[in-house]
């Protein structure tokens, strides 16, 4: 069998090493499985934990995604199961997924993501937590989970709120397609660097010599990426949003879902981009439109653990109470691109649907994220 993550360590020309973690599914495009994320989990812990290892690296196998999304098939098998909804598979995969993500946002040693071609959905998750996030030329970042049911998990709740005025709110509720331009200035992207200068950076750390605190290494990891990004900006594709982020500020800043998706697509403009993100918000759930509104708004006074214990019980309430499943077969089963909706409008929703994807799974002591911290 193919090991579903390539692990390496690298010798620097210090006695500290590299850590070098490969997601090893390029066919699809390293699309986040339980096997890899049960298989990342203890091996970043005991890097972290290891006096020789200086710094991680997070890498997607080839050049065209670092990571394309979760595997909702394997979710959607679960939630279509013939003996009903395997809640336990679903509760399991969120659980390790939200641990996983967690730890990155919280570890303490510089970890490098170098986010070329797709990052979605689950691979921001991943990328959005790390110390040093790289895109490219190539990167086409996006949470599109309105379109399968679901809603911009994986930290969403509280990296969505980090973002300038409204742009959290319309990209979680249109899906919209970023460019590396995009990604930094809405700070889910730190630096960029040309593709073609990848192997080059890589080789630049080897031959960097680390020091042994984790600051330290964290300012020479700096220095290195900075040097590359200096020689590549002129390569970086313009703003998708700034142009826009007036016309998105005034229509994500009224008071109820219903009236910030109507702000939303009576936005005037002649970008192809733009046309693109209402399209999909369109088309996409109206129950997510409500999560995402509602969501954003209760996780502004979030911890970012609160967070994670928050997206965990309306994962699971989408799986068994809302229309992941649908979304899910429209896009990726049957692939008809034709979901049936429950509701076909968010005016529509009922706001009894809205309240039971909020409500409590567990008990605060039984939560299966109660080791997070606070």
């Amino acid at each position: 069998m193919t090991d579903v993550v390539i692990y390496k360590e690298l010798e620097s020309l210090s006695d500290k090493k590299i850590g070098v973690a490969t997601l090893n599914a390029e066919k699809s495009h390293n699309a986040l499985n339980l096997a890899m994320i049960q298989s990342l989990l203890p091996q970043l812990i005991a890097w972290q934990q290891d006096p020789a290892i200086a710094l991680v690296v997070l890498e997607g196998a080839g050049e065209k995604a670092f990571c394309a999304g979760g595997d909702v098939v394997a979710l959607y098998n679960a939630m279509t199961h013939q003996d009903g909804v395997k809640v336990g598979a679903i509760e399991e995969f969120f659980t390790a997924e939200y641990q996983l993500d967690y730890l990155i946002q919280t570890f303490d040693k510089p970890i490098m993501v170098f986010g070329q071609g797709f990052v979605m959905g689950g691979g921001l998750g991943l990328m959005a937590g790390a110390s040093h996030r790289i895109v490219s030329e190539t990167s086409r970042i996006a949470m599109p989970e309105i379109t399968i049911g679901l809603y911009p998990d994986v930290g969403g709740t509280y990296f969505l709120n980090q973002m300038p005025a409204g742009c959290g709110m319309f990209l979680g509720l249109t899906g919209a397609s970023i460019n590396a331009a995009d990604a930094r200035f809405i700070n889910l992207a730190d630096f960029f660097v040309g593709q073609d200068k990848k192997y080059a950076l890589y080789e630049e750390l080897i031959v960097t010599k680390w020091g042994e605190t984790c600051a330290l290494n964290h300012q020479k990891l700096n220095d290195v990426i900075r040097k590359f990004e200096v020689e590549t900006l002129n390569m970086m594709p313009a703003s998708n949003i700034k142009p826009h982020l007036e016309l998105i500020e005034q229509a994500t800043s009224k008071s109820s879902a219903g009236g910030i998706v109507d702000g939303i697509l009576a936005i005037e403009s002649d970008s192809k981009w733009m046309s693109k993100a209402q399209k999909s918000l369109a088309h996409g759930s109206s129950i997510t439109a409500h999560i995402v509104y509602e969501q954003l708004k209760r996780g502004k006074e979030m911890t970012l653990a609160d967070c994670f214990r928050f997206e965990l019980g309306v994962s699971v309430r989408c799986a068994t109470k809302g229309e992941f499943a649908e979304g899910v077969r429209a896009l990726l089963i049957e692939k008809d691109n034709a979901p049936q909706w429950r509701f076909d409008t968010v005016h529509e929703v009922d706001e009894q649907v809205i309240s039971q994807m909020f409500e409590p799974v567990w008990q605060d002591d039984t939560h299966p994220l109660k080791s997070l911290g606070k």
